[in-house]
């Protein structure tokens, strides 16, 4: 697995079909860092159709869940591995005797379990407490999910694919700290990844905060990834480009006292590159996004200087396309780039006219955006506006308008393995 820059040919991909464990997040979406509830089953239809897209132009995709189940039938070391994994991560409760006796009867039971079911526990983290009512002696259980797996099928993050490996990220937020643990195991022990180094310790690092562009590499720091984490993927062995760009997370002017950390939360949520010396980015925010570089010195890097974002990629010759607040809202840079000059995009206009209709935007946001939508019609939002055409920019555009409620676009829901 080796990625050099976001705009070589896209080989392959990962991704995981949403299962029941997005079923939980439709209840209460914002504790499960969702942007907005959203039909399930015309979400799934969406997947596929990404998929379908995606293999129509080459590019391999491995479904996660079949890659684990073909792998546990056909491969009984790994089965075994599996099995050991659910067994640790399934909890039973209630008394000391009959918790262990439950916990004893799985270990017996879990061969006879269809591989499915084992994939499906992963996601899920059940918990079961055994009670007991007065006279009778039979158990009834009560389950709990502890954190149901609602975020996976965004699988950008859990980890990034450099020029030398994969970085396993550490993730910030509690509903998704799981998934990298998940994702490690299954690039390991299914796919046989040795070039493979983990992101630990106060070091936060997700992969949506990473593009490769060639010669250098780009690694966003603000809410989800941190310095360390940064500093940490950078000196892993596994970068090799002869630069690092670190760039901090930037906010607009209005929204300074009032953040919302889930409105750029990565940098592929404001910024992506869709061709060499391309960039699609709101300039605004690339203006005010400040930049440490660091230069590569023997086997470590050191840093050489500061900049803009803006700055940074202009001194490298790169031409922007330049995001509106409404583009960058509906999720424009989020596209995912198959080969130079070609992307995956989502229909942003009507992603844009559902978020209005519903009002998922605070206040401030709304009228910004709505200042800037009175005079900007469907066919001058990006991925159709003149811009992208002088760029010479092709976009099949894909309807995730149900999909995008977990808060991303194409870009977030693959994993690029090669290309």
């Amino acid at each position: 697995m080796k990625i050099r820059s976001e705009w070589d040919q896209l080989k392959e991909v990962m991704m995981h079909r949403p299962g029941i464990e997005i079923d939980y997040a439709m209840l209460s979406p914002r504790p499960f860092l969702f942007e907005r509830p959203f039909k399930t089953s015309v979400a799934i239809k969406e997947h596929i159709a990404l998929q379908e897209i995606l293999q129509d132009n080459g590019v391999k995709v491995r479904i996660l869940k079949d890659e684990v189940v073909k792998r546990a039938d056909e491969n009984r070391s790994f089965r075994k591995a599996l099995e050991d994994k659910i067994i640790n991560t399934v909890s039973f409760y209630g008394s000391v005797e009959s918790s262990q006796a439950a916990k004893d009867q799985l270990k017996i039971n879990i061969t006879e379990l269809d591989s499915s079911t084992l994939f499906n526990t992963l996601t899920l983290e059940p918990s079961i407490d055994l009670k007991k009512e007065g006279g009778n002696m039979v158990e009834y259980p009560t389950v709990y999910s502890n954190i149901p797996l609602a975020n996976l099928y965004f699988m950008r993050d859990q980890q990034a694919v450099s020029s030398g490996g994969v970085i396993i990220g550490n993730m910030k937020r509690r509903q998704r700290m799981k998934e990298p643990e998940i994702t490690e195991f299954i690039f390991r022990k299914a796919l046989g990844q040795e070039n493979l180094v983990k992101i630990s310790g106060n070091g936060l690092f997700e992969g949506g905060d990473f593009i490769p562009a060639g010669k250098f590499c780009l690694i966003g720091v603000g809410t989800r990834t941190n310095m360390e984490g940064a500093m940490q993927a950078m000196n892993s062995g596994l970068i090799d480009f002869d630069e690092v760009c670190v760039v901090e997370n930037p906010v607009y002017d209005f929204m300074e006292e009032d953040r919302d950390p889930m409105v750029n939360m990565h940098l592929d949520t404001f910024f992506n590159i869709a061709a060499d010396g391309v960039a699609v980015t709101s300039v605004e925010l690339s203006r005010k996004a400040g930049v440490t570089v660091y230069g590569r010195s023997g086997d470590e890097y050191i840093k050489t200087g500061e900049s803009t974002l803006y700055e940074y990629l202009a001194e490298k010759s790169f031409n922007f396309v330049d995001l509106s607040i409404a583009e960058q809202m509906s999720y424009s840079s989020n596209f995912l780039t198959l080969r130079n000059g070609t992307i995956v995009a989502v229909n942003a206009p009507d992603v844009l006219k559902r978020l209005l209709r519903i009002g998922i935007f605070p206040s401030n946001l709304q009228q910004a955006i709505k200042k800037e939508m009175s005079s900007v019609r469907d066919n001058e939002m990006f991925p159709f506006s003149r811009s992208v055409k002088e760029m010479g920019i092709e976009s099949l555009v894909v309807n995730l308008n149900e999909l995008t409620g977990g808060y991303g676009g194409a870009h977030c829901m693959t994993a690029a393995l090669i290309r």
